[in-house]
């Protein structure tokens, strides 16, 4: 029973003691204080210089067009449907591999241009863009 009366005699700790934080920071900050210039030690190296200039290759466009009516135009060239198979494979194996820029007509069906899409991605060429027209203001 006298423990209650000590206990309920004392008000609640309502405050935290800063003491012990305080000292965990000092010595985290006294560590790397210590520790940051062991971390910047660097081994001088004597290296080679080199007198190149980087390659810009930039991979080849090829301009295919595909009209309305399903004519395919192989960089302004007209070509047969039979045709385009064995050009996609010529050009997938060429390096750095070309990108292809469709240009279809806005009323071209979409199963000629996902046919397309899908040869040259059978044949390995990946990077195929549309190209479009802007709008024109009257």
């Amino acid at each position: 029973m006298i423990r209650r009366r000590r206990a309920q005699s004392q008000p609640p700790l309502s405050e935290i003691n800063m003491i012990p934080l305080i000292d965990v920071m000092l010595v985290l900050l006294i560590i790397f204080i210590v520790a940051a210039p062991l971390l910047t030690h660097a081994v001088k190296i004597d290296l080679p210089k080199a007198s190149s200039a980087p390659v810009d290759t930039k991979p080849e466009i090829i301009h295919l067009a595909i009209k309305a009516d399903g004519r395919l135009y192989w960089n302004g060239e007209a070509i047969r449907d039979e045709a385009l198979p064995p050009r996609l494979e010529n050009a997938a194996h060429r390096l750095p591999q070309p990108e292809i820029h469709l240009e279809a007509d806005a009323s071209t069906p979409y199963e000629i241009l996902a046919r397309v899409m899908a040869l040259s991605a059978k044949s390995g060429l990946g990077r195929i863009g549309f190209v479009s027209e802007p709008e024109r203001t009257p």
